[in-house]
């Protein structure tokens, strides 16, 4: 057998970019983003340069948890358009050399999805979920004492229905979760997979992936148990290697989303039968810290190097407050428990950072994702109280500011309406949001979305190669790359003085200017011929 070629490899060194389609552009003048304004866009996101489009769920949703609350897996929400127009997305995407990811959420679906309709009505489909009876003398307390997975939140994860019986819900009760432990359940999702490859998608991102397996005893939690009831259990990976033969059968492949701090364990995903990829979020967390940021990389590097399993990059998502307003903070790291209202930003030096942060990734070996609206530099929008939509604000009692400021409708053209988003978003924009947008960022070399475009043409240079830290002084990143002609150097200064630049040969891009004595300046990161 020979060795796969670099179209089969293409997702181990792939700018992935993330489309919340709600947010993207809107097609059809109702304020709601959708297919057909993505389809439109398709030229802009050739022109910047991303290999692939990863889509949050498009599917028929009550859109309780942002699509993630899923209804009918085979039916595109009307309010993004067609199943139909979804295939033309695809092909017309796959033309212009971009492929295609689904979002797929397996630990649980709606409670409109017509198995758990069923289930209320008392039919065997309860058998797909989780329903038990309550403890107490009458039933009344909850079967288990887990905790809610929205952060903040202290609400149960149990739901009393009117015969007294509960079932259990991870996140929302609007989101029942799936019995995995049912045969019913894994045969259903495995032709959900066949189902959106048959259409043409190159590969399929796993929602919460380390949870989908409970403890048949639904045991009450207990800190530092092992295995744990709910998360990382060792059935995981039975499912996950039956699902890698339905990938390999159409090339496709998968990105789970597994947060777990143990690193042997996280890599257990990444066996060459289980998971091809899964996100980073040691990285993304990470504060602005030279230090920090080099353990990050360095762990990272490490846990998948044993599976031999491509890293991957990312700054910010749909969940995540956005690159330059966090890295304008005090506290530059990421957490959901430290999420709060009127929190202050310097969005000048969020935004320094944010560009030299886009020249570190992307020069880092592996896959990038890229989440819509990062290339055009734009800020966590704050939402007014009375607009916000998040349940996880409302979940936690109206102190956790929520993840909507990342989910801005984008601004296009700087002199229309609604910044070109097309009708009256449904989240609304910030006044100056057309400040930032494509048309205008576009005609400007200096503008963020220049910086992206120069850098994703430039990227293919470094290819998949390893990473070798340079001698640099304290405060700064600097490591060589194997280039196609030649090393490749990144040099990032995060500390507080100008820094010399290594020996090289050329210059290739910088996320700022050098200082009058050629010396790389604070919160700057260059990319040079060595």
């Amino acid at each position: 057998m020979g060795q796969p070629t670099h179209a089969q490899n293409w997702w181990r060194s792939a700018v992935i970019y993330q489309v919340y389609v709600r947010s993207f552009a809107d097609g059809d003048g109702d304020g709601t983003g959708d297919l057909a304004g993505v389809r439109a866009r398709l030229p802009y996101l050739a022109e910047l340069g991303v290999d692939a489009l990863w889509f949050n769920p498009w599917y028929l949703s009550p859109m309780k948890d942002g699509g993630y609350d899923v209804a009918d897996y085979r039916v595109i929400d009307p309010a993004f358009g067609t199943l139909a127009e979804a295939e033309k997305l695809i092909a017309e995407a796959k033309e212009l050399g971009i492929r295609t990811l689904v979002d797929i959420v397996p630990n649980h679906v709606s409670d409109q999805h017509p198995w758990f309709q069923a289930a209320l009505a008392g039919g065997p489909e309860r058998e797909l979920f989780h329903f038990r009876p309550g403890r107490g003398a009458h039933g009344e307390l909850p079967p288990n004492d887990w905790p809610s997975q929205f952060a903040g939140s202290a609400e149960p994860v149990w739901t009393r229905l009117p015969d007294g019986t509960w079932y259990l819900h991870l996140f929302t009760p609007e989101q029942p979760d799936l019995n995995w432990a049912h045969p019913a359940v894994r045969q259903e999702h495995e032709e959900i997979l066949r189902f959106w490859f048959e259409r043409g998608v190159a590969g399929v991102r796993i929602d919460s992936a380390a949870l989908l397996a409970k403890d048949p005893d639904l045991p009450d939690f207990v800190e530092g148990r092992d295995p744990h009831p709910y998360v990382d259990r060792d059935e995981l990976h039975d499912i996950y290697r039956s699902w890698r033969t339905v990938a390999d059968a159409y090339d496709g492949i998968f990105v789970g989303e597994v947060w777990l701090p143990d690193t042997e364990r996280f890599a257990r995903y990444l066996r060459p039968d289980e998971l091809h990829t899964a996100f980073n979020f040691s990285f993304l967390s990470c504060p602005w810290d030279a230090g920090r940021l080099r353990t990050s990389i360095d762990e990272t590097l490490a846990e998948h190097a044993p599976v031999g399993a491509p890293t991957t990059w990312v700054l910010c998502n749909h969940d995540v407050t956005r690159t330059v307003t966090r890295y304008g903070r005090t506290d530059t790291g990421f957490d959901f428990a430290t999420k709060a209202f009127d929190t202050p930003t310097d969005l000048a030096l969020g935004t320094r950072r944010a560009r030299a942060a886009a020249l570190l990734s992307l020069a880092l070996p592996g896959a990038v994702y890229l989440y819509q609206g990062e290339e055009l530099g734009l800020p966590e929008a704050e939402i007014p109280r009375d607009r916000i939509q998040d349940p996880m604000h409302f979940r936690s009692g109206g102190t956790d500011p929520g993840r909507d400021g990342c989910r801005v409708p984008l601004p296009w053209t700087a002199d229309a309406p609604y910044a070109g988003f097309g009708g009256e978003p449904w989240l609304p924009q910030p006044s100056g949001w057309s400040a930032y947008a494509a048309d205008l960022q576009a005609a400007d070399p200096g503008s963020m979305l220049s910086l992206y475009r120069a850098a994703l043409k430039i990227r293919p240079e470094f290819g998949d190669g390893p990473l070798t830290w340079l001698p640099a002084p304290e405060g700064v990143l600097a490591f060589a790359r194997p280039g196609q002609e030649g090393r490749l150097l990144c040099v990032v200064n995060l500390a507080d003085t100008p820094t010399d630049l290594p020996a090289h040969s050329g210059f290739l891009l910088g996320s700022g200017p050098l200082d009058p004595q050629g010396r790389l300046p604070k919160d700057t990161a260059v990319w040079l011929r060595g």
